[in-house]
C-alpha cells in the first residue's frame, strides 16, 4: 500500500467535498473498493485520536482532520519509492561531482540493484529537460544549467502538490519533501504581497505562492553556491527595483543575500507571473503589437466560433497584456500554476474550450507551448468578459402574490429586491386574495397565502411570509436553482434523440487503444454514417493533445475545434473499467461532431453533458446500466428528469 493512493484518496475528497462511494473513488484510482477501505484505515491512521475520512451509508467523506493527515503523511513514512526518487534527486542536485551508487544505497537502506532502477526513473524523469545524467564507473552526476536544475527542483515539489489544495500548507509540504527551508514561507509571502500593493501593482494571488517556492528555491541553492552568474538583457527600471526588493525580503527571512544575476531573474519571475502589467501609479504597459495582433486573430476567430462576445478592445488588450508575460514565461519555461484549472475545466467546458481555441492559435502564432494552467488563466480572462452576459441569461422573472396592504406589499417586493436582486426580476405583483394561479406564467411565483392543491407541488411556487426571513431567502434560492437546472437539462433533453446516432454506441472500450485510439474507434463509427470525415477525427485528436477533455471524473467529451460536421451527432463509448484519459481515468467518453449550422448546440449539449457526468451517483448509474444506446438514452432522461 503506497502514500500516493493514500493521498490521491484524501486530495480527491478535499476537492470534492461530499460523500462518494468506494466504487466511485476506486474507478478514480483504478483499483478495487476493498483497496479503497484500506487506504481510508491508513489515512485515518495518520491523526490518531481524530478522524481524517468518515464513512457512512454515503461512502466517504474528508472531515476538517483531512489536511492535518496529508501533512502527517508527508512527514511520516520513509523510504517509499517516491522518496528515494526526490532523495536521490536531491543528492545529484547538492553535489555537483556526482554521488557513488554503492554509498548512496546503503545510506539510504536499499541494495545496490534498488538504487539502479531508481536511477532508471531519474533519467524518466529528466526526459524533456536540459539535464543527463553522466556516469563514470560507481559515481554518477548530474549535468546541465542551474536554471534546469532549479526547474527540476521546482517539478519535484509541485508533484507533492498534485492531490492537495494550492495553498500555503501545501507549499509548506512540498517544500518540506524537496528539503528547502519552509519556515518562512508564509512570512515572506505576507510580505511580498503587501510591498507589492504599497508599490501600487495589482497582485495575481492565485500565482504568488508559486513564485514564493521559485525564491526559496533560489535561496536554497545560492546558499549551496549555486548562484546564477547573470541574465539575459539590461534591467529596466521597474525591473530593477523588483531586484532590491526581493533581494531584501529574502535577506531578511532567508538569511541569504542574492547576487544580481538572482535578483533580477527572480524579479521577471515577479513581474511575468503575479504582477499585473501595470500600476496604479504607472500607466500599464503597452503590449508588444505583434503580440496584440495574434491576440486579436485568435479572439474574433474564437468569437466567430463559438458565437461568444468577446471582441471588444479592451478585452483584446487586457487579454495581450496577459500573453506577453505568458511569452515571457514559456521562453523561461516557467510555467504558472493555476489551483482553479480543474474547478473551470468542470465547472464551465464551454468557456475552458473557448480558452483552448485561443490558445490553440496563439501556440501556433507565436510558436510557444501553452499548457493546461496558463488556459485556465485565459479562460478566467474569457469567463469575466462573458459573466455579464451569462447573468442575463440565467436571470428568473417573478410574480409575487401578497394580498393585503399597500405598503406590505411595498415592503415585501423591496426585500426580495435588495436579497435577490441578482438572481430574480419580480415582474408583477398580484394583491387578489383570489388570483386566476394559471396565468401566473412567470418562472416563479412568490405567495404569501397557500396555492390551490393543484399547483401547490409547482417547483415555482414558493410559500413564503409577508415579511421576508432568511428561510424565505433560502427557499427561493433553492427554487431558483432548480428551475435553472431543470432549464438547462430540458434543453439537453428535448436534443437527445437527435443527436445520439444509431449504431454510434461503443460498450466496452478497449483499454489498450488509450485516448487517441477510442477517438478514432468512436470516429469511425461517424465515418461510416457520413457524419464526418477522417480529418474531423485526426482535428479532434490535435484538439486532445492541446489539453484533455476529461471534463469531470467520469467523462471526457473529445471533439474537433473546427465545426465540419455535416450535422450535429455523438458517438458513445462505455467502460465499467475506467480508461485512462490524460491525467484522469473516465468511464464514458463522448466524441462529439459539430457542424457550422448548429454551433447554437454546441454550448447546450457541451455544458449540459459535462453537468450530469459532474454528478458521480448518476454518472454511475448510467455506466452500470447504460448496456446499449436505447438503455443509456433511457437512464440519461431519467436522470435529466429527476
Amino acid at each position: 500500500m503506497t502514500r500516493t493512493r493514500q493521498d490521491r484518496v484524501l486530495g480527491i475528497l478535499i476537492r470534492r467535498g461530499e460523500w462518494m462511494t468506494a466504487a466511485t473513488l476506486a474507478d478514480q484510482l483504478g483499483v478495487t473498493p476493498r483497496s479503497i477501505r484500506s487506504y481510508v484505515t491508513a489515512a485515518n491512521a495518520r491523526v490518531p485520536g481524530a478522524e481524517a475520512i468518515e464513512s457512512g451509508p454515503a461512502g466517504y467523506r474528508a472531515t476538517a482532520a483531512a489536511s492535518s493527515a496529508l501533512r502527517a503523511g508527508a512527514e511520516g513514512e520513509t523510504g517509499t519509492p517516491r522518496e528515494r526518487l526526490h532523495a536521490l534527486v536531491r543528492a545529484l542536485l547538492d553535489d555537483g561531482s556526482g554521488v557513488d551508487v554503492h554509498t548512496t544505497a546503503d545510506r539510504m537502506h536499499v541494495s545496490s540493484a534498488t538504487l539502479e532502477a531508481d536511477l532508471g526513473r531519474v533519467r524518466a524523469l529528466l526526459n524533456g529537460t536540459e539535464l543527463s545524467l553522466a556516469r563514470s564507473g560507481s559515481v554518477v552526476r548530474l549535468t546541465g544549467s542551474e536554471l534546469a536544475q532549479r526547474r527540476l527542483v521546482s517539478r519535484l515539489a509541485h508533484d507533492e502538490m498534485d492531490e492537495g489544495a494550492f495553498d500555503l500548507e501545501a507549499l509548506r509540504r512540498a517544500a518540506d519533501a524537496v528539503a528547502i527551508p519552509s519556515d518562512a514561507l508564509g512570512a515572506f509571502k505576507s510580505d511580498l504581497v503587501a510591498r507589492l500593493g504599497e508599490l501600487g501593482y495589482f497582485v495575481n494571488e492565485f500565482a504568488a505562492a508559486d513564485v514564493v517556492l521559485h525564491i526559496a528555491i533560489a535561496a536554497d541553492r545560492v546558499a549551496l553556491g549555486r548562484a546564477l552568474e547573470g541574465v539575459h538583457g539590461d534591467p529596466e527600471p521597474v525591473r530593477a527595483r523588483l531586484a532590491d526588493l526581493v533581494g531584501e525580503l529574502t535577506s531578511r527571512h532567508f538569511g541569504v543575500d542574492l547576487g544580481q544575476g538572482d535578483r533580477l531573474h527572480l524579479a521577471a519571475l515577479v513581474l511575468t507571473r503575479i504582477v499585473v502589467p501595470g500600476s496604479r501609479e504607472e500607466p500599464a504597459i503597452a503590449p508588444d503589437p505583434l503580440i496584440l495582433s495574434a491576440v486579436r486573430v485568435a479572439v474574433e476567430r474564437a468569437a466567430a466560433s463559438y458565437l461568444v462576445d468577446i471582441a471588444h478592445d479592451d478585452f483584446i488588450d487586457r487579454l495581450a497584456l496577459h500573453v506577453q508575460n505568458l511569452v515571457h514565461r514559456a521562453r523561461e519555461q516557467a510555467w504558472s500554476r493555476n489551483p482553479l484549472t480543474r474547478t473551470l475545466k468542470s465547472a464551465y467546458p464551454m468557456i475552458f474550450d473557448v480558452a483552448v481555441s485561443i490558445a490553440s492559435e496563439l501556440a501556433v502564432t507565436l510558436a510557444v507551448p501553452i499548457h493546461d494552467d496558463e488556459i485556465a488563466y485565459i479562460a478566467m480572462h474569457v469567463g469575466g468578459r462573458l459573466e455579464r452576459s451569462r447573468r442575463a441569461e440565467t436571470m428568473l422573472t417573478a410574480t409575487i402574490v401578497c394580498p393585503g396592504y399597500y405598503e406590505l406589499q411595498e415592503l415585501l417586493r423591496s426585500s426580495i429586491d435588495r436579497s435577490l436582486g441578482r438572481a430574480i426580476e419580480v415582474i408583477g405583483v398580484e394583491t387578489r386574495v383570489d388570483p386566476d394561479w394559471d396565468l401566473l406564467d412567470s418562472d416563479l411565483v412568490l405567495t404569501t397565502i397557500e396555492p390551490p392543491v393543484r399547483v401547490a407541488g409547482s417547483d415555482r411556487m414558493v410559500r413564503i411570509q409577508p415579511f421576508l426571513s432568511d428561510s424565505d431567502v433560502e427557499r427561493v434560492a433553492a427554487a431558483a436553482s432548480r428551475v435553472r437546472r431543470s432549464r438547462r437539462l430540458g434543453r439537453l433533453r428535448a436534443e437527445l434523440d437527435r443527436w445520439f446516432t444509431p449504431g454510434a454506441f461503443l460498450r466496452g472500450i478497449d483499454l489498450s487503444r488509450g485516448a487517441e485510439g477510442t477517438i478514432r474507434d468512436l470516429g469511425d463509427l461517424l465515418v461510416a454514417q457520413g457524419v464526418i470525415d477522417h480529418g474531423y477525427v485526426e482535428s479532434a485528436i490535435e484538439r486532445e493533445r492541446l489539453s484533455s477533455t476529461a471534463f469531470t471524473d467520469t467523462l471526457a467529451v473529445p471533439h474537433a475545434l473546427k465545426m465540419t460536421a455535416t450535422r450535429t451527432a455523438i458517438a458513445l463509448g462505455v467502460s465499467e473499467t475506467p480508461v485512462a484519459w490524460g491525467d484522469a481515468r473516465v468511464n464514458v467518453v463522448a466524441l462529439v461532431a459539430f457542424s457550422e449550422s448548429d454551433r447554437p448546440a454546441f454550448q447546450t449539449v457541451f455544458e449540459q453533458l459535462v453537468e450530469v457526468f459532474g454528478e458521480p451517483d448518476s454518472a454511475q448509474r448510467l455506466v452500470r446500466r447504460g448496456v446499449d444506446l436505447s438503455s443509456f438514452l433511457d437512464e440519461l432522461a431519467a436522470v435529466i428528469d429527476g
